[in-house]
């Protein structure tokens, strides 16, 4: 008796090899300079910006220091660093508005959020 369709489990096929999510996250950092950290296989870790990347290798620029050449497969993991000012300023949000004495945990015309440092104006 052969088995009926409704028995047999369709196989799930693997997942994609190449989602094409690291050209895009890679070219995003790239676009916006944004500071990186790289880890290496060997466990050393490098500073700067990806200026340029391909399918093999990205080009690591950094300040006051000879630029990189890094194969991908030497690459370990790729950390976004804080931005000059941006660390500091969510340790210590600026109040532009004085403090409300009834309510010590708002201001007159406006809530600030903490940890953003934003205004959204109180309804």
């Amino acid at each position: 008796m052969p088995p009926s369709s409704s028995s047999r489990r369709r196989q799930k096929s693997p997942p994609p090899g190449e989602t094409g999510q690291e050209a895009l996250y890679l070219r995003f950092l790239s676009d916006k300079q944004v500071p990186v950290s790289v880890k290496l296989r060997d466990g050393e870790t490098v500073s700067g910006w990806i200026e340029y990347f391909d399918d093999r290798m990205i080009r690591l620029t950094r300040e006051g220091k000879p630029n990189l050449f890094i194969y991908k497969q030497q690459i370990r993991t790729i950390t976004e660093q804080a931005r000059r000012g941006e660390e500091a300023r969510r340790r210590n949000p600026r109040r532009t508005e004085p403090r409300d004495p009834e309510n010590p945990g708002t201001t007159p015309e406006s809530t600030t959020l903490e940890s953003s440092g934003t205004t959204e104006e109180s309804r």
